[in-house]
Parts: C-alpha cells; sequence; structure tokens
C-alpha cells in the first residue's frame, strides 16, 4: 500500500520543478498541508451525514410542518398483481400495443390502465415535506460554510490579488482558517457523494454524480500540493449561489411565490456572474508542470458543467416570462422542465401517449397543469 501512494503522489508530477515533499515538510516556523491530513475527512463525511439526518428530523421537518407543507405523498395506485409485476419487471410506461393487452387480461379500458400507471410512477416520487427537508439542510450548510468562508478570506491580504494569492507558492503556511475550511468541504462534498444513491433521484444525476467527483478531486489535490489559497476562493465563489437556490426551492415548496421569485432572480444573476464570470479569473499559470494539466482538466469540466447550468437557467427564466402572465415575472411556474423538481429519475413523463393526450384532462386524476397535486416544477442546478 505504500509503494501505491509513493508511486501517485510522485513528486515529479504533483509539484513544480526543484520542489520535493521534504520542503513541504512542517517545521517550527510554518504548518504545510499534508495528505494524511485528509484522512479526517471520511469519518466527518459519516458524522455530516449523521447531522443531517438529525436537523431534517427535529429541525427542517417541524419548520416544514409550521409552514403547513403537504405531508403525504402523491394518491396510492389500487392494488394489482398483474400490472405490478409489468410495472416492475418490464416497463413503467407501457406501449400502446401492451396497454391494449392489458385491457383485455383485465377487463379494463385503456384509460384506466393509463391512470393506474401513472399514479404508481408518482407513488415513487418523494412528498413535498421530504424535498423541503432536504433543500433546508443544504441551504443551513451551504449558508454557515459561506458565511465562515467570507469572514476569514476578508482578513487576507491575497484576496483581490491574484499576484499575491500565489505569491511564494508552494511555500505558503497553512492557517488553521484554510485547514478547517477544506476539511469540512471536503467531508460535506463526501457525504453528498454517498448520498446521492439515497437522495431524491432526479434526471441530472450523473450529471451531479460527475460534478461531485471532480470537486472532491479538486479538493484533495488542490490541498496536498499547497493550493490551498486559490481553492478557498473557488469553495467560496461557488457556495454564494447555492445559498440562493436552496432558499429559492424552499419558498416554492412552501408557496410564498413572490419570495421564491426574488430568490430564483438573484441566484440566477449571481450563479451567472461567478461562474462565467469570475471563476474562469480564479486561476493563473504557475507552471506549466505535469499536474497542472489535470488541475486544467477538472477546472474546464467544471466550467463546461457551469455553462450548461446557465443555459438551463436562462431558458427557464425565458420560458417562465412567455408562459406567465403578463407584467408578472413567474420563473417557478413551468410545469415541466428538463431539471424540474418534481420528477425523479426513474419518471420521464406522466402524461399519457399522444394518441390518447386528449383524454387526460378529464381521466387521468391531476389538476390542470399536469402536475399530479405537485407544487410546479423549475429547473434548479445544485450544490456546486
Amino acid at each position: 500500500m505504500a509503494g501505491i501512494l509513493a508511486w501517485f503522489w510522485n513528486e515529479r508530477f504533483w509539484l513544480p520543478h526543484n520542489v520535493t515533499w521534504a520542503d513541504l515538510k512542517n517545521t517550527d516556523e510554518a504548518t504545510f498541508p499534508q495528505a494524511e491530513d485528509l484522512y479526517l475527512a471520511c469519518p466527518l463525511a459519516f458524522c455530516v451525514f449523521m447531522i443531517r439526518l438529525v436537523f431534517e428530523r427535529f429541525i427542517a421537518r417541524p419548520c416544514a410542518m409550521g409552514l403547513k407543507i403537504q405531508v403525504n405523498g402523491p394518491q396510492k395506485a389500487q392494488p394489482n398483481a398483474i400490472l405490478e409485476k409489468v410495472f416492475t419487471a418490464i416497463t413503467k410506461h407501457p406501449d400502446e400495443k401492451r396497454l391494449e393487452g392489458l385491457s383485455k387480461q383485465l377487463d379494463w379500458d385503456v384509460r384506466t390502465i393509463q391512470r393506474w400507471f401513472r399514479q404508481r410512477r408518482n407513488q415513487e416520487k418523494p412528498s413535498t415535506l421530504a424535498r423541503f427537508c432536504e433543500s433546508m439542510w443544504r441551504f443551513t450548510f451551504y449558508l454557515y460554510i459561506f458565511t465562515y468562508g467570507v469572514r476569514f478570506l476578508k482578513k487576507t491580504p491575497w484576496l483581490w490579488n491574484t499576484k499575491e494569492c500565489w505569491y511564494n507558492y508552494p511555500y505558503q503556511p497553512l492557517t488553521v482558517d484554510i485547514h478547517y475550511y477544506y476539511i469540512l468541504e471536503l467531508s460535506f462534498y463526501l457525504s453528498l457523494l454517498f448520498s446521492r444513491f439515497t437522495d431524491i433521484r432526479r434526471k441530472d444525476f450523473l450529471i451531479m454524480f460527475l460534478h461531485h467527483v471532480a470537486a472532491i478531486s479538486l479538493i484533495v489535490f488542490s490541498y496536498v500540493n499547497n493550493m490551498a489559497r486559490v481553492g478557498t476562493l473557488v469553495m467560496c465563489l461557488h457556495d454564494a449561489a447555492d445559498v440562493l437556490i436552496e432558499a429559492a426551492k424552499m419558498a416554492n415548496y412552501a408557496k410564498c411565490q413572490i419570495l421564491c421569485n426574488l430568490l430564483f432572480a438573484m441566484f440566477a444573476i449571481l450563479f451567472i456572474t461567478s461562474r462565467l464570470g469570475v471563476y474562469p479569473i480564479c486561476w493563473e499559470i504557475v507552471g506549466p508542470y505535469p499536474s497542472w494539466w489535470v488541475f486544467n482538466l477538472l477546472l474546464v469540466l467544471l466550467q463546461l458543467l457551469h455553462s450548461f447550468w446557465s443555459y438551463l437557467i436562462v431558458k427557464t427564466a425565458c420560458r417562465a416570462i412567455s408562459k406567465g402572465k403578463v407584467g408578472k415575472w413567474n420563473p417557478l411556474h413551468v410545469s415541466k422542465d428538463d431539471r424540474s423538481d418534481i420528477e425523479s429519475s426513474s419518471d420521464e413523463d406522466d402524461s399519457p401517449p399522444p394518441s390518447q393526450k386528449h383524454h387526460s384532462s378529464t381521466t387521468n386524476g391531476t389538476n390542470k397543469n399536469g402536475t399530479n397535486g405537485y407544487l410546479t416544477g423549475v429547473l434548479y442546478p445544485d450544490e456546486h
């Protein structure tokens, strides 16, 4: 194991020319980042996850109940062994031919079977209460870590000076604030990575998983080779917009539409300006040396994701304006979108096949906007 670690952390790859790991060993005069410091993040990630469970159960849930957010999920489909077997083992979206076969087998009309499958798919969707609790936890953490980052960064002399930020690299001493900031951010992202498999699954599951892997890699690598100064700037920059989007979700679930609209507009402006404007200038070439290209690849990957999400944000805003009432700003009044917060990854479209769409308004049991009693959705680029 030691040999593998020594091979992986080859100083000729990770460090600039004429710099060795021995040069970055702790001394009486200065403390430098050490790879073993990050071991603490794994048990701490578990602690963060447990804190989240306690928070959602004893803080977020009572808040949601106080706001009269619904506890129950969508209406459940009536038990039927044949349809359940088709749903679990064959398809959740039966085509017209299969619907006709099931209709003959059960002596049900096609529209009733369509309604059953729609209700069964909706059954797997989380309740508004669960979504509110998840958003409140993320909002609380992002607000705390962003406030902490701003508080200690504003005291640093290199905050607004890119050259000062890189001055004396990689021999910049590690401060207690930077160490704490890094470990807590890494622990949180590790907990998010693991909880992707237990959280509400959305259509962008793979994209968000890729984002978390890239973020964790950047945090680890930038800490080990002492790019911690610029790393703290990048993390703090990302947390700013995440606070607003989680707050907008909470307002949406609580049906505070005016507040939700305002928060979404603020989020859209901050996300685009910070991720497409400020983020690209946070990095400065201090090489090149081999690992520099690894950092560049990961940073470019994040920038591509930022561009994609910015496009979706603008698309959502334009669609909301075009569908909203004249003179009203309704960014969340979109019944279905590419990353609707009411969708799970297993449910692509609850509407019936095109040939039966004219029946949907009277036979599918949904409300007029086709959201099956759920709050209207919106594109929500997550955490990151």
